[in-house]
């Protein structure tokens, strides 16, 4: 039994290597360069993975822009021109900090506006009259039942 739970272990630890991704290396002419790369790697969101950046994701997209990035840098163009170009090519949507312009204001605004007009409606529903029946306006047959019900409710 003992070298049966020892071979489904084994298994198991191996069939974990035969799936795993394969790790890209890039060499890099200067640790300020691959310091860059990593920091746009970061930054830079995959557009085809669910809130990933590039660095994280292994969808053939990301390795194609951890290449280009490679390639850009290589050619020694700067941080700057690589987001650019980034932007350029796939939209804001690649940044994960968006820049503060007009078409980005509901994203910049949109929770605050969210929360505002949760306050009202919670503060709107809270000062609204209750849909309870005042007691003054009940018969004296009503008055009578209710408080039947209530010593009927306290002898159980």
């Amino acid at each position: 039994m003992k070298k049966l739970i020892l071979f489904g272990f084994c298994v198991l630890c191996f069939s974990q290597l035969a799936v795993a991704a394969p790790i890209e290396t890039f060499t890099f002419g200067s640790a300020e360069t691959e310091k860059i790369f990593h920091k746009l790697s970061e930054e830079l969101r995959c557009l085809v993975c669910q809130n990933q950046n590039i660095a994280e994701s292994n969808a053939e997209l990301a390795q194609d822009l951890r290449l280009e990035m490679y390639t850009m840098l290589s050619q020694g163009k700067t941080e700057q021109e690589i987001v650019d170009f980034m932007v350029l090519r796939y939209g804001d949507y690649v940044l994960y900090r968006p820049p503060f312009k007009p078409m980005t204001w509901l994203l910049w605004f949109g929770p605050l506006i969210a929360f505002i007009v949760g306050l009202v409606f919670v503060f709107r529903y809270l000062k609204s009259p209750s849909n309870e029946v005042p007691l003054a306006s009940l018969s004296d047959a009503d008055k009578a039942r209710i408080e039947r019900l209530h010593a009927e409710q306290d002898d159980t």
